[in-house]
């Protein structure tokens, strides 16, 4: 996939996850940052029960993402709490 293929369902997943997650959005860079990692995560992950892993931008490959990106914010929150306690 190329960086900007990256970025653009970087961007869509993150913002979902964000507001799914949070409520609210992260901000543009912090929701391209989670939805990038969340696309890593996704993909393997998606790729270790041996589906696809995403290329291009599509529903399929959003859709990895955001279910990487949620699980990236919600390990990234549970190590917040953690920390704050």
């Amino acid at each position: 996939m190329s960086i900007l293929a990256w970025l653009v369902v970087g961007l869509i997943a993150g913002f979902l996850a964000s507001k799914v997650v949070n409520k609210t959005g992260s901000g543009l860079v912090m929701d391209i940052v989670l939805g990038v990692v969340g696309a890593l995560v996704g993909g393997f992950l998606f790729n270790a029960i041996g589906h696809a892993a995403p290329n291009g931008i599509n529903i399929y490959s959003i859709f990895v993402s955001f279910i990487g990106a949620v699980i990236v914010l919600l390990v990234y929150h549970a190590i917040i709490r953690r920390r704050a306690v």
